[in-house]
């Protein structure tokens, strides 16, 4: 199949798309969710999991979420936004 996902990261990857979709459309109800899925997904996945939301996932949505000055806070649950700021902070920025 030609849109197969065959990897957790492009999953990550495509999750990340339909989110920000929902960003730009306007449909925030569906956005919270997707980032509510996604901390579920961080909380109680596999260390791969983990580790595809925190360096695909949330970089992503973060990303694109400064270059359009969201406030991520409001939109970000407790600990995608703890994950969100540890990055930040790592990177130095």
């Amino acid at each position: 199949m030609k849109n197969q996902v065959n990897s957790i990261y492009k999953q990550a990857e495509r999750f990340a798309d339909i989110t920000k979709k929902s960003i730009i459309s306007g449909n925030i109800v569906r956005a919270k969710k997707c980032l509510a899925l996604a901390e579920r997904l961080f909380i109680s996945g596999s260390i791969e999991t983990k580790n595809a939301i925190s360096n695909v996932y949330i970089f992503s949505v973060s990303s694109f979420m400064e270059m359009r000055h969201c406030n991520i806070s409001h939109l970000f649950p407790q600990t995608l936004k703890a994950e969100y700021i540890k990055q930040v902070n790592t990177s130095g920025v």
